[in-house]
């Protein structure tokens, strides 16, 4: 089943084999065993990937709640339920993983030497199921979900420019302003080349669309261009929270950001918490909520 799993997630015998360390024929030998065993086509193989069939995706979905079963009924019986030992798996965001959560881990890891931690910093949102990862950080609201969130605090969406372009160009009043000032488009934060604000006075949505003289897709290049003067942009507060207080940038017009996003950390609702997750979670909520804070 696991073999399986991996094959269907990656799309290959080839690349299973590589995640699972496994030789690629051994991967073949147990699917066709698996297939022989239940009398039924699971995949449907081509020269290019593979491919779950009807009968496979019904299997496929079973199969990963048994495995999720024997999972928790493994970690019961090694104890990890009732004592804080194993291997921990958290996710965040680049920056934000860089900046606060790397070392939250490196002190956790001090206090508490029967747990690792594999650390996924990616701005990309991984399934906790499927990638297999037992806690996440959320910057943004989170849809309806059967996941478990603990809110650490929330972040502002703000607008800077370096002082130099700022003293050339003068300070905006109001977000169509913005039109006289070149601008540095963060891609993943703002896709289409329009910035969103809120009416001081009313409350209001404004949205401002804008030529960028540069569009990058990530917050740092987007933030490093700016203090050099390239143009304003458009990040989430702690992305450029140090440069701020250096003074390599100013915020603007503060009266119009929108609504600041929730922080949280979450992990999947099953059984009785771990306790590699419970004192984690227990650690590491109030250290985020005092750095949150203080940005």
């Amino acid at each position: 089943m696991r073999i399986l799993l991996r094959v269907a997630e990656r799309g290959s015998f080839s690349a299973a084999s590589r995640d699972l360390g496994v030789p690629l024929a051994t991967v073949s030998r147990k699917v066709n065993e698996l297939e022989t065993h239940l009398g039924a086509r699971l995949l449907v193989r081509t020269t290019r990937k593979v491919a779950l069939t009807d009968t496979g995706e019904a299997y496929l979905a079973s199969a990963r709640r048994i495995l999720e079963d024997v999972e928790e009924t493994e970690r019961v019986a090694s104890g990890e339920f009732h004592a804080p030992r194993g291997e921990l798996t958290l996710t965040a965001p680049v920056l934000f993983g860089r900046l606060h959560i790397l070392p939250i881990v490196l002190d956790f890891l001090a206090i508490h030497p029967e747990i690792n931690v594999r650390l996924l910093l990616s701005d990309r949102n991984l399934h906790l199921l499927e990638d297999h990862v037992d806690m996440a950080v959320r910057i943004g609201r989170l849809p309806d979900s059967t996941m478990i969130a603990t809110n650490i605090g929330s972040m502002r969406t703000v607008v800077c420019a370096s002082p130099k372009l700022i003293d050339a160009h003068g300070t905006p009043k109001r977000p169509e302003d913005l039109a006289a000032m070149p601008c540095v488009n963060f891609e993943f934060l703002s896709p289409a080349a329009s910035w969103l604000f809120r009416a001081a006075e009313t409350g209001q949505a404004i949205e401002v669309a804008f030529s960028p003289r540069l569009s990058v897709t990530t917050a740092e290049a987007a933030v490093e261009a700016a203090a050099r003067g390239a143009g304003a942009t458009r990040v989430l507060h702690y992305q450029c929270a140090e440069q701020v207080r250096e003074g390599a940038l100013r915020i603007m017009l503060e009266d119009f950001e929108t609504n600041p996003v929730p922080v949280h950390l979450i992990h999947a609702a099953r059984g009785a918490l771990p306790w590699k997750m419970r004192v984690f979670l227990d650690y590491a909520a109030p250290v985020l909520r005092a750095k949150i804070r203080s940005l």
